[in-house]
């Protein structure tokens, strides 16, 4: 009988933390049939023989295992161990599971109900970002916009599958509830990924996606991170930017940004200015000082505001990861509106000591304080 849920779990070498990742699959409180679908990618360990163990326990439970895999002297990588897994699967909605990850017992039922609602989404939670997204999806829409990148060890195939995710018209859902415990250790794949292949991705995604719609932009960060993103642009992106803008005085001071590296003759000058004298459209360039990954991240002038919002001064648009987002907005900003993404609904704060509820916000900029952008507002 083909089963409703498909759980997809590469294996490679996951001895440490298989026991728990399998036994996170028996307390799933999902009332439809679930299989679970593995690949063990070259395991050297006893990776194999816990597999074997839990097989027993799962399909006492009623969950059909399947598992697949090859034992050569390399393994293929997460991307190949992934579409495997799915090639042999049968199940209706894909559950993407990491070996050295633990599901909430909740995880597959509220995500089966969020992708019954939204069928062409990816599906986050309290702790993943779109970054890091925990991923769900119907199998329909996996052939719509996968496969996963097979090129091996040192290829974010996730970002990449997320990227060709929204390419293809896809939107992100977040589920209140947290659904995975996200294991961070030095054996992580994670690891394999070297920071510059994210960056070069992120930054040309930013090429594709939204600069085309732009004659002209702002950078915010008139620091390294700002100096990096329009190094990385192309020559047509860098001919687009019409200042940086920042709120530190001696970054301010210097006048200008002037781009030695360049073939231009002139060498282009880049005015620096402080955050009010700069126009939208921006892209703001933080540094993320947990992963130690700069995000750059699109701004822009709202074309709507919710009801009752001002439009005194410069409005911005402030794209963010996805939430919900822990930290506070300081400062005494006559408003702050939040406007929800696809899908999400738009409302309006007038403390700023509340949190914020969406992924995607709105400024005022007196809500911005004269040291620092954005005080404690992290994903």
């Amino acid at each position: 009988m083909q089963a409703h849920v498909s759980i997809i779990l590469p294996v490679h070498n996951a001895e440490p933390w298989l026991d728990e990742c399998l036994r996170s699959v028996l307390q799933q409180d999902f009332e439809g049939t679930m299989e679970l679908s593995v690949f063990n990618d070259a395991s050297k360990d006893k990776s194999g023989a816990i597999i074997e163990k839990w097989r027993v326990k799962l399909e006492d439970s009623g969950v059909h295992v399947i598992i697949g895999g090859h034992d050569s002297l390399s393994p293929r990588g997460v991307g190949y161990s992934k579409n495997q897994a799915v090639a042999q699967s049968s199940g209706s909605y894909l559950c993407f599971l990491d070996s050295d990850d633990v599901m909430m017992p909740q995880r597959v039922r509220l995500q089966h109900q969020a992708a019954v609602q939204h069928p062409s989404s990816v599906f986050t939670a309290n702790g993943p970002t779109v970054i890091m997204p925990t991923w769900f999806c119907s199998r329909a829409w996996f052939s719509h916009v996968g496969p996963f990148d097979e090129g091996g060890q040192g290829v974010p195939e996730d970002l990449l599958f997320f990227y060709e995710h929204l390419r293809k018209g896809g939107g992100v859902v977040r589920v209140d509830q947290s659904l995975l415990l996200y294991r961070y250790h030095p054996r992580a794949a994670t690891h394999s990924v070297l920071e510059t292949t994210i960056w070069t991705h992120r930054v040309r995604f930013l090429e594709e996606q939204a600069l085309p719609r732009w004659a002209a932009f702002t950078i915010w960060n008139a620091g390294k991170q700002g100096r990096r993103l329009y190094r990385s642009l192309t020559a047509a992106s860098q001919r687009k930017v019409v200042a940086f803008c920042d709120v530190d005085e001696n970054k301010i001071r210097k006048g200008f940004y002037c781009h030695e590296d360049s073939q231009e003759r002139p060498k282009p000058r880049i005015p620096i200015l402080h955050f009010r004298a700069a126009r939208p459209p921006f892209v703001i360039c933080v540094k993320l000082v947990d992963t130690g990954h700069p995000q750059p991240l699109a701004l822009e002038e709202a074309p709507q505001w919710p009801p009752g919002a001002r439009r005194d001064g410069t409005e911005l648009y402030l794209l963010l990861p996805p939430g919900p987002h822990r930290g506070r907005l300081r400062g005494q900003p006559e408003v702050v509106a939040l406007a929800g993404g696809p899908g999400l609904p738009s409302l309006q704060l007038t403390d700023p000591r509340q949190r914020l509820p969406e992924a995607t916000c709105s400024l005022h900029p007196q809500c911005i304080p004269g040291q620092q952008e954005l005080r404690e507002l992290q994903a």
